[in-house]
């Protein structure tokens, strides 16, 4: 992907977290201060093993990064830090403190016939259907046995079966054990 185009799908992505009230359909009654690492949940759908479930606020978390994931998934993904988080980050942490709660909003990746005229090729990406919100929350003490992490995958504001939360720390432990079981870097 040239400069350019890399340029235009950050643009999207950013463009989309604007929008994200309108565009992605989540429906939590849950109460949180945007910085707590266990957000109070009242009638909130938790995720199974872990418990996590989806931050009131969290929409107006900082940008940590936008990325593009490419194949099966075709995927546009923001991913998005508490205080606590983006406190770790800006300081080059290697480990994040209890309290960080870390967000991963995903879109369809799909072309985009307005930035392709103005552009005058075919190298225009904007969100398009919503995919996936998925979150870490770091308690040390509460989720010793899986790094200090909990963590929760929702789709259309429910979250995902108990199997498909048994391979979360799993993936996370074998390709991110040295980041603190962190994949996603800070964008600058």
């Amino acid at each position: 992907m040239n400069v350019t185009a890399k340029y235009w799908a950050a643009s999207a992505v950013l463009a989309a977290m604007t929008l994200l009230d309108l565009s992605f359909p989540i429906h939590s009654t849950a109460r949180s201060n945007p910085s707590s690492a266990r957000p109070e949940a009242v009638d909130a759908i938790a995720s199974p093993i872990y418990g996590v479930t989806v931050p009131v606020g969290f929409r107006q978390w900082e940008l940590i990064a936008p990325s593009q994931e490419a194949g099966s998934l075709n995927e546009l993904r923001a991913k998005l830090g508490n205080d606590v988080a983006m406190k770790a980050y800006q300081s080059g942490s290697l480990r994040f403190p209890d309290g960080t709660v870390l967000a991963k909003v995903a879109w369809k990746h799909v072309s985009s016939a307005e930035y392709n005229a103005a552009l005058g090729a075919p190298q225009g990406f904007v969100p398009g259907a919503a995919t996936t919100l998925q979150f870490m929350v770091k308690d040390s003490k509460r989720y010793a046995s899986t790094g200090g992490w909990g963590l929760g995958r929702f789709i259309n504001g429910k979250p995902v079966d108990e199997a498909q939360h048994e391979t979360c720390f799993a993936c996370h432990a074998a390709h991110a054990k040295e980041h603190d079981f962190v994949f996603t870097k800070y964008a600058p």
